[in-house]
């Protein structure tokens, strides 16, 4: 095997072409509906939310879908990412496994996330418009976007998930650095805001609210569109620049996973690795394929598989997707970017399908594991991506227990260096696992109670 610890690419080498996994899935996702009419929505539906040039990116069953030139030019800012091989971390855990993380870190803002910003950014540019707005759990994709709207010259407003807010100052500092207008969410800038205040004063806030904030903003404003960092299929498909850089990588120094892994709040991260993979595993490839989350958050866990809406207000479509419910609001776990109600559709799907795996972490496991890493390769990472360092620890020491090698790859999904509050919480002693109570879980199912079902396979 290659002595290599990192494996880089040239910057021609960045994908050209974006893989969107639609057509080939064993099942097709059955549409998203419209909750008044319970019928399937259409791409005019979506018009005063997405511009039309990623609403046919939404639906497209084009397997490859060209990226173009000025995304292109902008994405080489920090492309192609490195694949490193945890050599250090191998020999911590006593391990025959052969353990690589793709670096996503290395983006400006820290993360994998301007993926699809620049690309969103970018296509509603091009359709005309002046002003995006979204929501932020951990900070992340609030100031993903911040950035991307700085290249492109768009205005950007975030609303972030008030726990976040508070926890992680540094994130809003980042975004005003940008250009972006950053509030707490629930704000009194909306009336979702304001009525969700009015109810729970002391609420520590949460994506779907924050997501409602969002969508009330774009759609009151002539020249504002929506943009969200995760869930929908245009997302994760401007997210598989990541797989498909790593099989190149990975084809350099002869090998192939035998497990892939990565976190999953909304399914963005996850999918950007796991796609181009599990495109092999349709075709007979054998590996596992891992999504992890936090107990606290298990949606692909303990989530039935429903129709439900993406936010609080119940402003967007209902989507087919493995959810907690719509009111769900998570306990205050330090893992922002993981406290979301639902999952992406293709990524349920893909569950449904038995082709992905879903396991839940709890909060200490995570940070022992993160300390773990950043004391052996060096980097220090996001709550976040500590999930899925989890299951790494997990399936290396499994390994070691077989005495058989095998090939782990993760998604480094992000950085710790603007959640540094929660590891001095961890080593205070001053952080708790959050195991989602049953008694919490049956109330905020209630909510989803008369929406329709999908249907039967």
């Amino acid at each position: 095997m290659s002595p290599s610890t990192r494996i880089i690419l040239k910057e021609d080498e960045i994908p050209r072409r974006w893989y969107n996994i639609q057509p080939d899935l064993p099942h097709p996702l059955q549409p998203p509906l419209d909750a008044e009419t319970g019928r399937p929505i259409g791409p005019e539906d979506l018009a005063p939310i997405f511009p039309m040039n990623l609403i046919e990116q939404e639906v497209s069953q084009e397997r490859w879908v060209d990226i173009p030139e000025p995304v292109l030019g902008k994405l080489a800012l920090w492309r192609p990412t490195p694949l490193h091989r945890a050599r250090a971390l191998e020999e911590a855990l006593g391990t025959p496994a052969r353990i690589y993380y793709k670096n996503e870190g290395v983006s400006p803002p820290g993360s994998h996330k301007p993926n699809t910003a620049i690309a969103q950014a970018y296509y509603n540019k091009e359709f005309g418009i002046k002003r995006l707005t979204t929501e932020t759990g951990a900070g992340q994709w609030g100031s993903a976007l911040a950035m991307a709207c700085c290249l492109f010259g768009l205005e950007c407003k975030v609303y972030m998930v008030r726990i976040s807010f508070d926890q992680k100052p540094f994130r809003k500092y980042m975004m005003a650095a940008w250009g972006a207008e950053c509030v707490a969410s629930p704000s009194e800038d909306t009336q979702a805001g304001r009525d969700i205040l009015a109810r729970k004063p002391d609420t520590p806030g949460s994506l779907g609210i924050a997501i409602s904030e969002a969508i009330e903003d774009a759609v009151t404003s002539e020249a504002t569109r929506y943009s969200l960092g995760s869930v929908l299929n245009h997302v994760l498909m401007h997210q598989t620049v990541i797989g498909l850089e790593c099989k190149k990588q990975l084809e350099q120094v002869g090998d192939y996973p035998d497990v892939l892994i990565g976190c999953a709040g909304g399914g963005s991260n996850f999918a950007g690795l796991a796609f181009p993979y599990v495109l092999d595993k349709i075709n007979g490839r054998q590996l596992d394929v891992v999504a992890t989350e936090p107990t606290a958050c298990p949606t692909l866990t303990r989530g039935p598989f429903v129709y439900d809406f993406g936010d609080v207000a119940m402003t967007t479509p209902l989507l087919p997707m493995h959810s907690l419910g719509h009111d769900f609001v998570p306990p205050p776990i330090h893992a922002g970017g993981l406290r979301y109600h639902g999952m992406a559709p293709l990524v349920s799907r893909l569950v449904m399908d038995g082709l992905v795996e879903a396991r839940a972490y709890h909060q200490l496991e995570c940070y022992e594991a993160a300390v773990l890493f950043a004391r052996t390769e060096g980097f220090i990472p996001a709550p976040e991506t500590a999930h899925a360092i989890a299951a790494v620890v997990q399936e290396a020491r499994r390994a070691e227990q077989e005495g058989r090698e095998k090939v782990i790859l993760m998604n480094w999904s992000g950085h710790g260096l603007m959640d540094l509050s929660a590891y001095d919480a961890y080593f205070s002693g001053k952080l708790a696992d959050y195991p989602l109570p049953e008694e919490d879980l049956r109330k905020s199912l209630a909510g989803i109670e008369g929406l329709p079902r999908p249907a039967a396979e």
